[in-house]
């Protein structure tokens, strides 16, 4: 069966449904596809401890407050999620699920969308499928010697399932840091990173970073000077969790080493760790293999883009991965700024 709309989304997490938003204000035909059983995208997924970098009134998508969780500054995922099932319905977002698009092929003025549950012919395509499906693990040598279990944050739970353990956390970023600090009462933790830890001042949250980023695109906009974006701020988010660790002097992190071996790893200095578990907290690629019909991948898997415009295909967008696709773009509040600017583009390009 093979069904026509004028935009196929793909993907129903916080970007998907942030453009739902705007097609639907705009009046335009469109359907959402989600390859997951139920509402809340990737926050489904996550580690049980995981709370937001900002308070709700600043992690929400366009026309809709998240509300407060009671007893919470910064809202847990699971509070995300039924923020997202709450917006989801209330502006009637004709999402589909669960259907998995396979592939994306031209079809002469048509993008043709080929899934699990069938096929759509659209005349546009807004990608909205994240980067949580394909986390990344470096080729560290001896990767496949190590006998013990090895991890990816998005196979991590809860303290309780590593307790009593030789954990080795592996990354610097906000994962690396608030995995390592879930774990630091209740195993025996090392904490790896490439370089000293960078935590921002512990006043930054969410809302700050995004202000920050949006700053930076507007000044590169404008020819102004590069002020280095969050990168320049540091590397890590001090949400409560991770000041409580760091300043109990629980997250002392080691520098990266050299290499697993059966046991553990090791550094070229000689020196050596056994683990029981490796956790990986070493980040993600996009999750883009439903777009590589259209020969559009360039440097680092990444899509040129014009904006959210695809470069070599006019007639895709894409929302949500990162800042090559707007500011923020990867977070409930910087999401909805490109969303926006999408949805007009592909009225423009649909009405003229």
């Amino acid at each position: 069966m093979t069904r026509t709309a004028d935009v196929v989304v793909i993907g129903g997490g916080q970007a998907g449904l942030a453009a739902g938003y705007h097609l639907r204000r705009l009046g335009l035909d469109f359907v959402v596809l989600d390859a997951q059983s139920a509402p809340g995208g990737a926050w489904r997924h996550t580690w049980d401890s995981l709370h937001l970098f900002s308070p709700a009134a600043y992690s929400s998508l366009p026309g809709r407050l998240m509300p407060p969780q009671p007893g919470e500054t910064y809202p847990d995922a699971s509070h995300v999620v039924s923020y997202l099932t709450d917006y989801e319905q209330r502006y009637e977002l004709p999402v589909v699920r669960p259907v998995r698009v396979e592939a994306v092929h031209r079809d002469g003025e048509f993008l043709r969308v080929e899934a699990d549950a069938g096929t759509w012919r659209a005349r546009t395509v807004i990608s909205a499928t994240g980067t949580w499906w394909r986390p990344f693990v470096p080729a560290v040598p001896g990767r496949s010697e190590f006998r013990g279990r090895q991890l990816h944050t998005v196979e991590y739970g809860r303290p309780a399932d590593l307790a009593g353990e030789r954990v080795i956390v592996v990354g610097g970023g906000n994962s690396g840091a608030q995995i390592a600090a879930d774990l630091a009462y209740d195993t025996d933790l090392t904490w790896v990173t490439l370089r000293e830890p960078r935590y921002l001042a512990d006043d930054i949250d969410g809302r700050a970073l995004f202000d920050h980023a949006t700053a930076r695109r507007r000044a590169l906009d404008e020819g102004r000077t590069d002020n280095g974006g969050v990168a320049s701020l540091g590397d890590i988010v001090a949400v409560p969790p991770v000041r409580e660790a760091r300043d109990a002097g629980r997250l002392k992190a080691q520098p990266m080493f050299a290499r697993l071996t059966a046991t553990g790893v090791e550094w070229d200095d000689g020196n050596r760790a056994d683990a029981d578990t490796i956790v990986w907290c070493t980040g993600f690629r996009p999750a883009l293999s439903h777009l590589a019909p259209l020969g559009l991948r360039g440097p680092r898997g990444h899509v040129p883009t014009a904006g959210t415009r695809a470069v070599g295909e006019p007639r895709l967008h894409l929302l949500g991965y990162g800042d090559w696709t707007g500011p923020a773009s990867a977070t409930l509040i910087g999401v909805g700024r490109p969303a926006r600017e999408a949805a007009r583009e592909i009225a423009r390009l649909l009405h003229g």
